[in-house]
């Protein structure tokens, strides 16, 4: 599967923007395509959650392992069950001169291969909408929100 590397400075603190990425029970109210969040378990430094997507055709449910590292500035989400060979995702989030620098990096994988042909053709659109979603929310949340630097990478 094609790589989606991403790298953004927003006019927000990086502990706003990591509560925002770690606040996975309100995804459904902004991310698109993602129908339901549920968290199975939290403790501090690991929560298991499930999520609910759905595009056309095609609704599924994973469930994955976020660590999240408040100290560190970084969120880390691998893959623990549902319709994926693989998923491996990273924010990390560092004070910049104009707020916040992002990275962000996701990789995965459908098994279904009719699933992953459709996704293939709309992969890096799908992760810029996602992406631009969390933008979108920290203006909601914080206040006048957009990109100071925006570079993104995909392979």
């Amino acid at each position: 599967m094609p790589i989606h590397t991403e790298k953004r400075v927003l006019p927000y603190t990086p502990g706003q923007l990591y509560d925002l990425v770690v606040d996975i029970e309100r995804y459904p109210e902004f991310l698109p395509w993602c129908l339901g969040a549920r968290i199975k378990s939290r403790q501090e430094d690991l929560i298991v959650a499930d999520l609910i997507i759905g595009f056309k055709m095609f609704r599924e449910r994973f469930t994955s392992r976020v660590t999240p590292d408040a100290a560190a500035g970084r969120i880390d989400v691998t893959y623990a069950e549902g319709p994926f060979k693989y998923l491996e995702n990273h924010w990390v989030f560092e004070d910049h001169p104009k707020g916040c620098q992002i990275d962000f990096y996701v990789d995965f994988e459908f098994r279904n291969k009719l699933l992953q042909k459709v996704i293939e053709a709309l992969f890096h659109e799908a992760v810029r909408r996602m992406v631009a979603a969390f933008e979108t929310r920290a203006g909601v949340l914080y206040g006048a929100s957009g990109a100071v630097i925006s570079h993104q990478q995909g392979g």
